[in-house]
């Protein structure tokens, strides 16, 4: 079983598409322990394994080898309807590409979710944290790629989520937006509590993070922690 004291655990997770001479190992066998709350970076080049890593973590890829667990469930193993639960209940996803519906509002993008969600915050709430409540009735074509992003993120976070998961989440923005962005991902980490994992090519947004993790040839290469935490506007790159 997995540690309480754990968010994951994971033990010599391995990831491997396709057969024979064609198959890609992605994963080639993973350990990794998150506590709650942490807040960590992913980093590695293309090919690296983290974005596979991320999409285990979060439920939406199953390993072909090894253990993982959340908290006391078993995700290695688990079927598609646990894992679906799984993600409804405790995971919040954001990605480089926002994936709103262009038909509705921000308000009514996000209140979607809390009809899925068994403790929502209010819809409001959540506009609020990523500082768009005077954009609340507004469309997504309306609104700009850092504004999209962060309704993107205010929709991750109104069903509660114990684990944010963040996939180049400021890969399409320019430098100022960007750090608007992780501004709002660290509030979240440090007013909810929520564990977050970020992955990232830009190395320079490492220095926000708990700990960073370096992947390389679907291998965890090292991890490093950082004594003092950065924060987004302290950031350069």
């Amino acid at each position: 079983m997995g540690s309480a004291s754990q968010v994951f655990s994971a033990k010599g997770l391995s990831k491997v598409y396709g057969e024979g001479e064609t198959a890609v190992h992605a994963l080639r066998g993973v350990d990794l322990e998150v506590a709650p709350g942490e807040f960590i970076v992913l980093l590695g080049a293309s090919g690296s394994g983290k974005s596979t890593l991320l999409n285990i973590l979060g439920g939406l890829d199953i390993p072909s080898g090894g253990e993982l667990h959340f908290a006391d469930h078993r995700l290695s193993g688990a079927s598609e309807a646990e894992l679906t639960r799984y993600r409804r209940e405790h995971v919040g996803f954001v990605f480089q590409f926002y994936n709103l519906i262009p038909s509705l509002t921000v308000r009514e993008n996000i209140a979607l979710v809390t009809d899925i969600a068994s403790h929502p915050m209010p819809v409001d709430e959540a506009i609020s944290m990523v500082g768009l409540l005077p954009r609340a009735d507004h469309f997504p074509a309306q609104l700009s790629g850092g504004e999209q992003q962060r309704v993107a993120i205010a929709r991750a976070i109104v069903k509660r989520p114990e684990l944010l998961l963040c996939d180049e989440p400021t890969g399409a923005l320019d430098y100022q937006t960007g750090k608007l962005v992780l501004e709002v991902i660290a509030g979240v980490n440090q007013q909810l509590g929520t564990t977050a994992i970020v992955i990232t090519h830009n190395a320079a947004i490492a220095a926000m993070a708990d700990r960073v993790i370096y992947l390389g040839d679907g291998l965890i290469q090292r991890i490093e922690r950082n004594a003092r935490k950065l924060k987004p506007s302290e950031l350069s790159w």
